[in-house]
């Protein structure tokens, strides 16, 4: 019994990573383990969008595990795998990229990395925030047209963010919570929607008295600062548009670092076009890169990163080891973070 025991725990499944590019772009990262873990594939490119070029990637390799990160996944590609394949890792924490009921019903198990860029994510809001205090943003932008005017004459209003507002939305999940702890040593005030209209039991800010639990409308028309931290789901879609966006202050500021779909894109660009608010700070798009001839890429008080929150090289390394435990728990025979068990 223990000798198969231990066959077991040292078996080496095949596994390939579809897009490893997308996560070791600068080939800094240690994939060791891994490898010592299976016999590893890495396919370095970003992306792969022709369904058949993936499914020949999987069969050709034999992969008993199959990883991605942020690559859409066709369904049917995944209806081409062989009986091989048990097991999708999404090398992070959204897998609406990947079509987790058709996996179920194939018997291959999904996992996910729920909490491996809290730290990086809550930091680049943080990082928004302050740059739009200060001004950043724009002054970076007039030095690179040769606009000199700000040494001689000041042209932008800044602020101290100590008492600002700043309004979470999904404020009480764990990114919104890792915001914050940065926020509140910070001096800021920090508004949570919930329709319950409390924080879940136990939360280390239920009884904090500079945190306040609102309404979405009063979030939205008294923050000074709006950082959207919830999940993308069929209810959070597009959630915020037009009314939500009109209901802010005019000196306010959007910040996102969660989905990018979240917000209704179109509807945020004509806001942006009539200064409805001050400014929105994307590091998520509803399409990333969005498309060469979107007009976001052109409205001046709309700033893009590319989806950087989670790129700091080592949350990226974490991402690694944690993708890794995902795949170590599943060879050993205790699988950990399924996100279609019941899909």
């Amino acid at each position: 019994m223990a000798a198969a025991v231990t066959k077991f725990l040292m078996r080496r499944p095949t596994a390939i990573f579809l897009n490893s590019a997308r996560l070791d772009y600068d080939k800094t990262l240690n994939f060791s383990r891994l490898s010592d873990l299976t016999d590893l594939t890495l396919h370095n490119v970003d992306s792969i969008s022709d369904a058949d070029k993936i499914a020949e990637l999987v069969n050709s390799s034999k992969a008993e595990i199959v990883i991605t990160k942020e690559m859409h996944l066709p369904a049917s590609a995944l209806e081409k795998f062989g009986p091989n394949v048990k097991l999708m890792c999404e090398a992070g924490t959204g897998y609406n990229n990947i079509p987790i009921a058709l996996a179920r019903s194939r018997g291959i198990d999904v996992v996910n990395i729920p909490t491996y860029s809290t730290q990086s994510v809550a930091h680049m809001v943080i990082t928004y925030i302050m740059n739009f205090s200060a001004a950043i943003f724009q002054q970076a932008k007039m030095l690179h047209e040769g606009n000199h005017k700000n040494f001689h004459v000041f042209q932008h209003p800044i602020y101290e963010i100590t008492g600002k507002k700043l309004g979470l939305i999904g404020g009480s999940g764990t990114i919104g919570t890792a915001v914050a702890d940065v926020a509140l040593p910070l001096g800021m005030d920090v508004l949570i929607s919930s329709r319950s209209g409390c924080l879940p039991s136990g939360h280390k800010y239920e009884n904090h008295p500079k945190v306040k639990v609102v309404p979405m409308d009063e979030l939205l028309s008294t923050s000074d600062f709006v950082s959207i931290n919830c999940p993308l789901n069929d209810e959070t879609r597009h959630s915020i548009g037009s009314r939500e966006i009109r209901r802010m202050k005019p000196t306010a500021f959007l910040i996102n670092t969660a989905r990018g779909a979240i917000i209704n894109e179109t509807e945020l660009i004509e806001c942006m076009k009539e200064n409805v608010i001050a400014g929105a700070g994307l590091d998520t798009q509803e399409v990333e890169p969005p498309l060469p001839e979107s007009e976001i890429w052109k409205v001046d008080n709309v700033f893009l990163t590319p989806h950087i929150g989670w790129r700091r090289v080592e949350t990226r390394q974490r991402l690694v080891d944690m993708t890794t435990d995902n795949i170590e728990s599943y060879i050993n025979g205790s699988i950990q973070n399924v996100v279609n068990r019941h899909a």
